[in-house]
């Protein structure tokens, strides 16, 4: 099971950002729609028999490498991630991502390299402070003359009182310590590090059936979990082999 402090340490990270005004909508799926979706060596996490699939819209902020300034306009954007929650046969959990829309191409084409689904999308965000509302929008948009037109998210957010105490399945969706990639036949996985998430209630108006069709899942029933979080300072390590 997760843990809200990470339990290990990234000593030498090799990128560091913040994740800002980042909202968790999770849906439940069955484990096996969403298994049939995983590359050899995952398996989904199930919780009382069903799957979970999030989608977090978010703020990177001053995306850096240790030891250098972060670069004006570059190193700032909204991103949209659909992922899903996967273990690996020695027991590690983490998480499996089915898409990362972005907006910064150079950043989209160094983290394809490394295996992991980024897609260029537009993406607008505005927060109302102190962070009682945030709206996000996103449309994908085509690369190399291909793309997936009219697949995006549009989402209202209403923020409420922070969570002193997240239940266990709050904590399990949200805090997790590796993302897993798969790369020249291989699964990697990434160590992630930063301070427990401070959460808060909120409620949201979704429309995000196209993106989530578009990764190959169905497009989901009922309103989502909603969980917001003003954001969290992030140290990621180097990609190692997973399993």
């Amino acid at each position: 099971m997760s843990t809200e402090v990470a339990p290990h340490r990234v000593g030498v990270p090799v990128n560091l950002h913040v994740w800002e005004d980042l909202t968790f909508l999770h849906w439940s799926y069955p484990a096996d729609v969403v298994q049939a979706l995983l590359p050899p060596g995952l398996t989904v996490q199930a919780y009382e028999g069903r799957a979970w699939v999030g989608v977090t819209p978010f703020r990177m902020r001053d995306v850096r490498v240790p030891g250098l300034p972060a670069v004006p306009h570059l190193s700032t954007f909204p991103e949209v991630n659909v992922r899903t929650y996967t273990r690996t046969p020695d027991g590690t959990a983490g998480i499996w991502f089915f898409s990362l829309e972005c907006p910064r191409l150079p950043f989209i084409a160094a983290l394809r390299a490394l295996g992991l689904p980024y897609r260029w999308a537009d993406i607008a965000m505005a927060t109302d402070r102190p962070g009682s509302r945030v709206a996000y929008r996103s449309a994908r948009r085509p690369l190399g003359g291909r793309g997936d037109t009219g697949v995006g998210l549009r989402a209202q957010v209403e923020v409420g009182p922070r969570i002193t105490a997240p239940g266990e399945l709050a904590v399990a969706l949200t805090a997790r310590w590796w993302a897993f990639s798969r790369r020249a036949g291989r699964l990697w996985r990434v160590p992630a590090e930063h301070e427990p998430w401070p959460l808060h209630e909120a409620t949201a108006r979704v429309d995000g059936d196209s993106l989530l069709r578009a990764c190959g899942l169905p497009a989901p029933t009922g309103r989502p979990m909603v969980h917001f979080s003003p954001g969290v300072h992030v140290r990621l390590g180097p990609p190692r082999p997973a399993g």
